[in-house]
């Protein structure tokens, strides 16, 4: 089979125009989820806890500063050495929450989609007609 008749197949089979729906898609429900995180849940753990949540400029200075510069970008453009912690932290906790957040979409997904696929209960099947008439008969028996 030659390589184009191959790849005809592949595509003619819908992985790839699946392929390229479910990245689209998941860009968009990315987008969607991260602001759902910046905008309406990071402001409501802010005021919960009282003040930014924003860690990005909690760093220790590792070398000498001569000049005592207290923010991290003089820092930087000093060329002093940083340990700058902040920022991986604030990714990490945006990470967590988004993480809990598309789990708890996902969660209410599958059981909508639990409640959707729910068979019926199956119909008891019907007694076989040999079995029925052997019923009887020991029943008959002992009437005797």
């Amino acid at each position: 089979m030659s390589i184009i008749k191959e790849f005809q197949e592949f595509a003619i089979k819908g992985n790839m125009i699946d392929l390229a729906v479910g990245v689209i898609i998941g860009g968009a429900f990315g987008k969607i989820v991260d602001s759902l995180v910046k905008d309406i849940i990071m402001p409501l753990v802010s005021v919960l806890t009282g003040g930014g949540v924003d860690f990005s400029q909690k760093f220790i200075v590792l070398g000498d500063n001569p000049n005592n510069l207290q923010s991290l970008d003089a820092l930087n453009k000093a060329g002093i050495n940083v340990f700058s912690y902040g920022n991986f932290l604030t990714i990490a906790l945006n990470f967590l929450i988004l993480a809990w957040v598309v789990f708890l979409m996902v969660k209410m997904l599958n059981n909508i989609r639990r409640k959707h696929e729910q068979p019926a209960a199956p119909a008891p099947a019907a007694t076989p007609e040999d079995i029925e008439l052997l019923r009887e008969i020991r029943d008959e028996l002992k009437k005797r």
